[in-house]
């Protein structure tokens, strides 16, 4: 039984945590994980003792780093609540990773950008070595399967081709590598062991070559989502195949034909069902219940719903992931991202275009992850010229050794990015450089291997061909080939100042040196 802390706390099993947002509940939770208090606390404290805890607990949190509380808003409890590890020297999260058959789309980007900035806060609160991050490749899928046949090329082509170009892609935004980037073909073992586990519970039944999870046989489905099966079962809209007992039982295993992938199983020659996959790549690394688990909204249901429904029943005594984090949609100048809108970008796109890796991040961290994002050209631009103007100014200067309380504390609330992008315009205005840079290395900003885009450019020879050009202009009365390079100057992202006493010219939002070579 836990103690009783001002009736804080009920009696309650020692393998059922309970879920509370009351804030005092958690930081005592906290306090006793880590502290080890004296065994007094199992019993009923006097008033005197509670003091003596109180007086205790301050001590600890002054000047304790790992005491500095998280808190993050779980999807699960519906609310934002302070962050309580499992083990605090064993911090493990989980993001479902990309399906490995095309290039990765801004929309991708952004739960990757936010577990990124989860990963070095967690790193910073409790130490590198106490943190595992696990982010998975999808390389088992039908789209894969299609895509091949519409190539003609391998399936191993396809995805370790894609899988090199989404390593890229995420490496030019800055993000950290996961501990673990385990593929979904490594892990079958793991996924038809945790099948035949299910079924011996009667959670899941063998039909003419599938495996199916019983929905019905787990009382808490639909609790991530907050839908009943009732609500679900009316919603549908897709024609139920003969061989489910309950419309809503969701696929564990399937037949694979001769030309598409599979391995043999106790029910034939098949491949696994999307779901399971990151159950048992999970239980692997992490193992049967870890802390944070996270991705696009989009994925609450039907993806993490039948995650925890397969997990918890494969293993009752586990709670799977206690918090569960996701973000918002991404849309392009206001409107949904689609490829019939022609609005549709990948990351690779936007950094063919002139967009650097860390002008499309800082964007990304413009906005809280909890909020629907917009991608316009016009805050791409406002973010390239803040990051050309910091860049300059903490040229030389090095970074202080403590991260500003200004940028920590609103990312220790639930990742308040925008917020911590707040304080470091501010430590800009105290003229604290060597704290805003800092502060933007926390969020991946300001990294010297992150530059390159960033450096002097020597447009002389183009400022000498415009002045000429000018002259000639001014002579022949005649402005048409002046007006054709400045606007050439322009589309590639020079900003082109003329005035009576000469010409400069400055790379600008964009810029993109390929688009000079013709001009000479």
């Amino acid at each position: 039984m836990k103690f009783n802390f001002f009736g804080l706390f009920r009696p309650q099993p020692a393998d059922k945590p309970q879920i509370t947002n009351n804030p005092w509940a958690q930081i005592i939770t906290l306090f006793v994980q880590k502290c080890q208090p004296p065994p007094i606390l199992e019993h009923f404290l006097c008033f005197q003792d509670r003091m003596k805890l109180l007086s205790r607990l301050d001590k600890e949190l002054i000047g304790r780093k790992f005491m500095t509380t998280l808190s993050l808003h779980n999807t699960l409890a519906r609310a934002k609540q302070l962050f309580v590890p499992l083990d605090p020297k064993n911090i493990r999260i989980y993001l479902c990773g990309p399906t490995v058959y095309d290039r990765a789309h801004l929309g991708n980007a952004r739960n990757v950008i936010m577990f990124d900035v989860l990963f070095r806060v967690l790193r910073r609160l409790y130490g590198e070595a106490h943190v595992t991050y696990v982010r998975n490749f999808t390389d088992i899928d039908d789209k894969i399967n299609a895509k091949a046949s519409e190539t003609g090329r391998s399936i191993a082509q396809i995805t370790q081709e894609t899988t090199a170009w989404y390593l890229q892609d995420m490496a030019d935004l800055g993000t950290l590598d996961p501990t673990h980037m385990p593929r979904a073909t490594a892990y079958v073992p793991q996924m038809i062991q945790m099948i035949e586990n299910l079924i011996n519970a009667e959670h899941a039944y063998a039909a003419d070559g599938h495996v199916l999870f019983a929905v019905d046989s787990y009382a808490d489905y639909g609790r991530l989502s907050g839908r009943t099966i009732d609500d679900m079962l009316a919603g549908a809209r897709v024609e139920v195949a003969p061989y489910k007992r309950n419309p809503m039982d969701f696929v564990l295993w399937k037949p694979s034909s001769g030309d598409q992938p599979g391995w043999q199983s106790p029910w034939g020659f098949g491949r696994p069902g999307w779901h399971i996959e990151c159950s048992a790549m999970s239980l692997d690394l992490l193992g049967e219940s870890f802390d944070i688990h996270g991705g696009g909204n989009d994925l609450t249901f039907p993806h993490h719903e039948n995650e925890i429904a397969q997990s918890c029943c494969a293993h009752p005594k586990s709670q799977f992931a206690q918090v569960w984090l996701h973000n918002e949609m991404l849309q392009v100048d206001g409107k949904k991202m689609s490829k019939s809108l022609g609005n549709f970008f990948t990351v690779r796109d936007l950094i063919e275009q002139g967009f650097a890796g860390e002008v499309i991040r800082f964007v990304f961290l413009s906005t809280h992850y909890g909020k629907p994002m917009d991608w316009t050209k016009e805050r791409a631009q406002d973010a390239e010229k803040t990051l050309r103007k910091w860049r300059k100014l903490t040229a030389g200067v090095a970074a202080a050794k403590t991260v500003p309380a200004c940028v920590l504390d609103p990312l220790c609330d639930d990742l308040n990015t925008a917020g911590a992008i707040a304080g470091l315009h501010s430590l800009l205005a105290q003229e604290d450089l060597s704290g805003l840079k800092a502060g933007a290395q926390m969020l991946g900003l300001l990294e010297p291997s992150m530059g390159a885009w960033a450096q002097a450019v020597d447009l002389s020879q183009f400022e000498t061909l415009l002045e000429a050009t000018r002259a000639q202009a001014m002579q022949d009365k005649d402005f048409a080939e002046l007006d054709r390079l400045k606007l050439a100057l322009q589309n590639a992202g020079v900003e082109v100042r003329m005035s009576k006493t000469g010409i400069e010219l400055l790379a600008g939002p964009g810029f993109d040196p390929k688009r000079l070579d013709t001009l000479l």
